[in-house]
């Protein structure tokens, strides 16, 4: 099983958080950021990995540090479960449609980090939740797991739908580009390492 483990405690959060590539779907999440709750459990559920998130942050201020900060911990998380990245796909994608929107993931595992994002959201809250902390959780993923992340949201009416395909995408994506294949002898790169 590749699976690390990462926690983050500072002013303004207490985060802990497990998280296992080789899983079954399995997530235990518990945030007081309700919409970041449900969108971790569908990238769950999606990726087919097991996901533990504990976090408390300073929410009466707004849900910016706790998103932020359980972006860190997943990145932290995922780049350690990578280990040496031998063997892996290296690459993902996958398009997720929920009811009028359409969403499109590309992952590198290539340790060089960087988001491209193009995504239009009709609303600037869903709930409780700014929308352009979607950015900010995916950026600071990319950054921390040191993966090339492209999101492209290409139509949709519904914020909640479109933001609900993206993390689906994103679980689908990334359970493929992390997923073992026997015909990559070694590091999957010309360059003998990522």
């Amino acid at each position: 099983m590749r699976k690390a483990e990462c926690a983050r405690k500072t002013n303004e959060t207490d985060i802990q958080l497990a998280f296992g590539i080789d899983g079954e779907g399995k997530a235990d999440i518990i945030t007081d950021v309700p919409f970041m709750t449900h969108m971790l459990d569908l990238f769950t559920k999606h990726g087919q990995f097991d996901l533990s998130v504990n976090a408390k942050g300073d929410t009466e201020i707004d849900d910016h540090h706790t998103t932020e900060d359980i972006g860190i911990c997943l990145g932290q998380a995922l780049l350690e479960a990578l280990g040496d990245k031998k063997g892996i796909k290296r690459y993902g994608s996958a398009f997720v449609p929920m009811d009028e929107a359409l969403a499109h993931v590309v992952v590198d595992l290539s340790n060089r980090p960087h988001l491209e994002m193009r995504a239009e959201f009709p609303a600037a809250k869903v709930g409780t939740f700014d929308t352009e902390l979607v950015h900010e959780f995916l950026w600071k993923l990319a950054l921390e797991a040191r993966m090339n992340l492209h999101v492209i949201v290409h139509y949709g009416t519904n914020t909640h739908h479109m933001i609900e395909a993206v993390f689906k995408a994103l679980g689908r994506a990334l359970d493929e580009a992390a997923a073992i294949d026997p015909r990559v002898k070694g590091i999957p790169s010309t360059k003998g390492m990522l």
